[in-house]
């Protein structure tokens, strides 16, 4: 078991949840992730991390599979111009490469923000550490897990 996969299984127990992870393969879209498990597209918590221009720091946007951010609402949201994450910083923050970064098992607190979308299901899919990766969890145990703060951001 990767360090990545490791992390986020033990945040989950640590939290009560059930760590049910479950490996995919290589699924490189979340339309890809939600064919493999069987759900819908917007049951898919996709990760989507930015870089603060003013903090540099990396920011955490959750959202449902189908939803694009809004640059402008994210950035009104964070207090400050954002930018692309690079896949360094991301690392560096997150400990997890991209495509598998997870709600949980950071290797620091990062700011995060959740798409209200993703709370109108019983059960969301989320990157488990590794592009190949995911577990479910119900979105409602989210905001105290990650500390995200429910919010619009999306087009």
């Amino acid at each position: 078991m990767s360090k990545s996969l490791k992390r986020v299984r033990d945040a989950l127990l640590a939290a009560g949840i059930a760590a049910d992870i479950r490996e995919l393969g290589q699924t490189r879209t979340a339309e890809e992730a939600a064919a493999a498990v069987g759900c819908a597209l917007d049951q898919i918590a996709k990760s989507i991390v930015f870089r603060g221009e003013a903090s540099g720091e990396a920011i955490l946007f959750l959202t449902a599979g189908g939803n694009r951010v809004c640059d402008a609402k994210a950035s009104a949201l964070a207090g400050e111009p954002l930018g692309k994450a690079d896949a360094d910083l991301i690392r560096a923050q997150t400990g997890f490469a991209i495509g598998g970064v997870a709600p949980v098992g950071h290797l620091t607190p990062i700011r995060a923000f959740l798409d209200p979308r993703l709370l109108e299901f019983d059960t969301v899919w989320a990157a488990a550490g590794t592009p190949r990766h995911v577990f479910p969890l119900d979105p409602h145990v989210l905001p105290g897990l990650t500390g995200a703060r429910v919010a619009d951001f999306t087009l």
